[in-house]
């Protein structure tokens, strides 16, 4: 009958509380700005290797063996693995086992009843388990939620690592930029050196006003002004990146770098018509989603609270006065209990929390959503960035060889005496904003594309 019993409780058990179903979110069917393209390649799972630099690949492949954040990551999944294996051995009875010894001695006031002795030893062996029947879905409701809450943390870990990357990236081919501005002002104070020198040969010969070598002057200490503010900068870059690489010795000398910034290649754009369901694919939508996964199983778990608790108990044994004899035939002890609790009032308190589990899936559903609409925000701003900085760069490359003429005419007009100095001065400060200006739109264009990569949860593949 005891059996009977127990199966048909556990045959009667149920699940309160809702299921859960992906919520429904609009979205286009494809991002804007995205053009078609000719067979575009596909970047490889480490979408970083793209660019083909070794000097890159290293610094992510330290950064990920060594970046503080990234083991902090670490750490949180191993604390929710080990939540996830708590709840899940909810499913189970826990077995205490136990001895014990003692000697008592009663009052000489009181006479023993049955003229039992006045001191006595007791030894006493046990083992105990108590279970409560997961009767409406408590505990698989908790489990469910661990394990939610475990998926979350992966994939939180997953987005430290894509961030982690994506902000080495960039700040490597910042500091790649500045090795090329440094150089763009190392030939602007070339050349207005040579200016200040021209000019001060024509005042020594009397062609020149004074005025023209105190603008030459004026134009050298500026470009020795920007080049020491870029040198500056980059020192500061030199030291994000030792941080970000967890090497705090890191030196990265403009000579020991790969190639040219211009020789670096810039991946194609992703194939037209990338569907927005490739979103799916990024960590921190998939940890959004996980964390409103928990929110909706923690509401079965409030709501089975509002139902009674059924217990089963149980102790067997053994028990004697002498210790030899604790394992004879007549010293066992055992006990077996039943319990069921209902709540009869408690103010409110339990549905209270109930209606504070169905706040906060609301609340994880807002988050989630709202992790969509940015994530196809940022795919679609990349996707544009990254077209127009394409698109500007042979502009600005025209721009530059026109600098580079007017320069070149301005100088021999001036060296001939057909022209004032301020006329040089002006083409050198225009060639060198057009050289900088280039040189700042290939950042973009690489720090977009990077942002593209990231914006996609790591390079794009084609779906079937």
């Amino acid at each position: 009958m005891k059996r009977l019993f127990i199966v048909a409780l556990l045959a009667g058990c149920t699940t309160v509380g809702p299921d859960y179903e992906r919520p429904e979110v609009a979205l286009p069917a494809t991002y804007p700005g995205a053009e078609a393209q000719d067979a575009a390649p596909r970047p490889a799972a480490e979408w970083w290797r793209s660019f083909d630099d070794a000097r890159l690949d290293e610094l992510v492949a330290a950064a990920r063996a060594a970046n503080s954040d990234l083991r902090l990551a670490a750490a949180r999944v191993q604390e929710a693995e080990g939540l996830a294996r708590e709840a899940g051995a909810a499913y189970y009875p826990e077995v205490l086992a136990g001895a014990a010894a003692s000697r008592s001695r009663v009052s000489t006031r009181t006479e023993p009843p049955g003229g039992a002795p006045l001191e006595r030893t007791q030894y006493q062996a046990l083992a105990s388990t108590s279970f409560e029947i997961d009767f409406w879905g408590r505990y698989a409701r908790t489990a469910e939620a661990a394990r939610a809450n475990l998926l979350g943390a992966r994939y939180a870990q997953a987005l430290v690592e894509l961030t982690l990357t994506g902000a080495v990236a960039q700040s490597y081919f910042a500091l790649r930029a500045l090795d090329a501005q440094l150089a763009v002002f190392d030939e602007a104070i070339r050349l207005r050196a040579d200016s200040l020198a021209i000019a001060r040969a024509r005042l020594g010969a009397g062609l020149a006003a004074e005025l023209d070598v105190y603008q030459a002057q004026a134009a050298l200490a500026d470009a020795q002004v920007q080049r020491r503010e870029a040198a500056r900068s980059r020192a500061l870059l030199e030291r994000q990146l030792a941080a970000l690489t967890g090497r705090l010795d890191l030196r990265l000398p403009a000579q020991a770098l790969g190639p040219d910034l211009f020789a670096l290649p810039v991946p194609p754009a992703p194939p037209a018509g990338l569907p927005s369901a490739l979103l799916e694919r990024r960590p921190d939508i998939r940890a959004a989603e996980q964390q409103l996964v928990a929110a909706n199983a923690l509401i079965g778990t409030a709501r089975a609270a509002l139902f009674p608790s059924i217990s089963l108990t149980g102790a067997l044994g053994a028990q004697s006065a002498e210790l030899s004899e604790l394992l004879s035939s007549g010293a066992g002890i055992w006990s077996l209990g039943f319990g069921l609790a209902l709540p009869v009032f408690d103010a409110g308190r339990r549905s209270a929390r109930v209606e504070q589990a169905e706040a906060r899936r609301e609340q994880a559903l807002a988050v989630y959503q709202r992790s969509i609409e940015s994530g196809f925000r940022e795919v679609s701003d990349a996707l544009v960035s990254l077209a127009e900085t394409a698109a500007s760069e042979a502009e600005l490359r025209s721009r530059l060889e026109a600098a580079r003429g007017a320069l070149e005419l301005s100088t021999l007009r001036y060296e001939s005496g057909y022209s004032p100095y301020l006329e040089v001065l002006d083409a050198q400060r225009t060639a060198n904003d057009a050289e900088l200006a280039l040189v700042r739109n290939r950042l973009a264009r690489l720090v977009f594309s990077v942002d593209l990569m990231k914006a996609l949860g790591g390079g794009w593949r084609e779906l079937n």
